[in-house]
């Protein structure tokens, strides 16, 4: 802040080169015109342009809509943010903030946008650092040391992942099976397995390395991972929404573990006692 001229200056007064809407003539969208310049571009295409103000090409488009659909459109109620959605077509609140609150939760610690953000940073950290002449199995040892794990690699429930072989044959029909990222991630894991850490790589890995070969950097991955999961969300919104409302996924009071206070009394003035359970 620079005090009330800056905000006496920006009063209802926005300078921006992103976008503006010239009511009933046209939409300028990063620079271009909305309805001759980008007409054809498909959604994933305006979505990328909108975040990296670079136009991406076919391959491009289907890399990274290929992404999204092999990796994060899981219709499955029981990953926590397919939950929420669920919960909230159980307790019949509407479309979008189930989709909303859904979205918002996908940014967890263990899964979703953070490891996703941390697994590009680690690519891009470590092949900056080996064009410098460093030891990738060095660095690896002091990733490790200092956080105890490597974004993108291991997994809690199941040693393999079954979404990298799908998208590896994407990325080799389209071309960027090759790329310095992503041979650098198969590299990692070479290096985890031989080890004592037995670590195999998960699509984390994967997905931050073809994004990191194409040129993104770790905040416009980021943005692009934001929406990813919406459309494993809406079948499960929609599918708690046709039962019978509260019925999604209910928990009998006997299977709650309490281990609080018992019963207690409130002691309300000159009034009966109120019971507390």
């Amino acid at each position: 802040m620079q005090g009330p001229e800056y905000l006496f200056e920006n009063e209802d007064h926005w300078v921006t080169n992103i976008g503006a809407w010239f009511p009933g003539e046209r939409v300028v969208f990063r620079g271009k015109d909305l309805f001759h310049e980008l007409q054809d571009l498909p959604w994933m295409g305006l979505l990328l342009y909108g975040i990296t103000g670079k136009i991406p090409n076919e391959k491009q488009i289907r890399l990274f809509e290929g992404i999204w659909t092999l990796c994060t459109s899981y219709p499955d109620p029981r990953l926590w943010n397919n939950r929420v959605a669920a919960l909230a077509g159980t307790a019949r609140s509407t479309a979008a903030l189930a989709i909303g609150a859904a979205n918002a939760v996908s940014e967890a610690s263990i899964y979703g946008r953070r490891p996703d953000i941390r697994a590009i940073d680690f690519l891009l950290r470590t092949k900056c650092q080996l064009d410098k002449g460093a030891d990738i199995e060095e660095l690896v040892r002091k990733e490790l040391k200092k956080y105890k794990l490597i974004p993108g690699y291991g997994r809690p429930i199941t040693k393999k992942d079954e979404r990298i072989e799908p998208l590896m044959a994407l990325a080799g029909e389209l071309g960027f099976a090759q790329g310095p990222y992503l041979e650098l991630a198969f590299a990692i894991e070479e290096i985890l397995l031989k080890g004592r850490w037995r670590l195999y790589m998960n699509i984390a890995a994967v997905a931050a390395a073809l994004a990191a070969d194409q040129g993104l950097s770790r905040r416009e991955y980021y943005h692009y991972l934001v929406l990813c999961f919406s459309a494993g969300m809406f079948p499960c919104y929609l599918d708690a929404l046709k039962k019978s409302e509260g019925t999604f996924f209910p928990l009998r009071c006997d299977r709650v573990k309490y281990e609080g206070k018992q019963h207690r009394y409130w002691e309300v003035p000159n009034k009966v006692c109120i019971e507390s359970k």
